[in-house]
């Protein structure tokens, strides 16, 4: 739970990544006080569903009512959004000597997982510290995101150590493991592209060959996803490279060429893409063990040798 005097928080923009992050961050004890979206009635829904919280007539009304700010828009949005909005307030403060003026400056946070804090430097040059604020987590329903939030990875960036922490301490409020990154962000993302929409292109290009067993594609899903789940779990239990089974990690070059053939048949663009797969898929058998040197040859032979008959039958068409 977060500590007395945590800041308030504010939200610009109530997509699927905005209302999960704003219902979790309140679940876990943090105050939402302003909420803003080109949509009023969905700025309100949002607001009526936390405690505290109030939809506002405009984005820097969110700004002036809170002192953390996600700009939980779209990425495109985001810089423009940025720079559109004052990020200093001035004001005056009263001291022993009589009233000051001061400038109070806000903390902006988006939650992007390809930018970089960089895109919230208007916000900077104003003297507010920048952060960024990302659930490594899949958000295909407001509900199923929220289920989806506890244990979720966070990568985490600030321009300030006081920022930072402040977010460290969310993502382990929502029970999440907080990740502060060293590198190209992008790199980060399309990490996080291939292992989860990429997934599911994957699942639809093998779901898609069950037409050729006479079911439908729901069908064929329904079929493969425990089988889905079991590779997972080994992946949680033994890791990799020891996760791998199947016929490239037994060396068995006869089921893989059966394999490219059934597919070359039914489906050409699939079996290019089991073709280019069970390439990548020969070091991490290595790295296994269950793969020597020899059959490994044996299996870039045999993907070799299909990639050439694939080339002469689209030459011949």
């Amino acid at each position: 739970m977060p500590s007395a005097g945590t800041p308030k928080l504010g939200f610009i923009g109530t997509g699927i990544v905005g209302s999960a992050l704003a219902r979790a961050l309140v679940h876990a004890g943090y105050d939402v006080t302003a909420i803003h979206n080109r949509s009023p009635e969905k700025a309100a829904n949002l607001a009526a569903s936390l405690e505290g919280a109030h939809a506002v007539d405009s984005a820097q009304s969110v700004v002036d009512g809170a002192d953390i700010v996600f700009l939980t828009v779209p990425d495109d949005a985001i810089e423009a959004l940025c720079r559109s909005l004052n990020w200093s307030m001035s004001g005056t403060i009263e001291s022993q000597s009589g009233s000051m003026p001061c400038t109070t400056a806000h903390a902006v946070v988006h939650a992007s997982g390809a930018a970089s804090i960089d895109i919230l430097q208007a916000a900077r040059d104003q003297g507010s510290s920048v952060g960024a604020f990302h659930p490594l987590q899949t958000f295909a329903s407001p509900n199923q995101a929220l289920k989806n939030l506890p244990g979720s990875a966070f990568a985490i960036e600030a321009s300030d150590p006081s920022l930072e922490k402040q977010l460290d301490g969310m993502a382990r409020a929502l029970e999440g493991t907080p990740l502060v990154l060293d590198g190209d962000k992008a790199l980060y993302h399309a990490s996080a592209v291939l292992a989860c929409n990429n997934l599911v292109t994957l699942l639809d290009a093998a779901a898609g060959l069950w037409d050729g067993l006479g079911l439908s594609k729901a069908e064929g899903l329904r079929a493969l996803l425990p089988l889905v789940r079991g590779t997972i779990e080994n992946l949680e239990s033994v890791g990799l490279p020891n996760a791998l089974t199947g016929p490239v990690a037994r060396g068995d070059v006869g089921t893989v060429e059966r394999n490219l053939a059934a597919l070359a048949r039914h489906d050409p663009t699939s079996a290019d893409l089991y073709c280019e797969l069970a390439r990548r898929t020969i070091p991490i058998a290595r790295a296994k063990g269950t793969l020597d040197a020899g059959g490994a040859e044996r299996l870039l032979g045999a993907l070799e040798a299909y990639g050439k008959t694939s080339e002469n039958d689209r030459e011949a068409g």
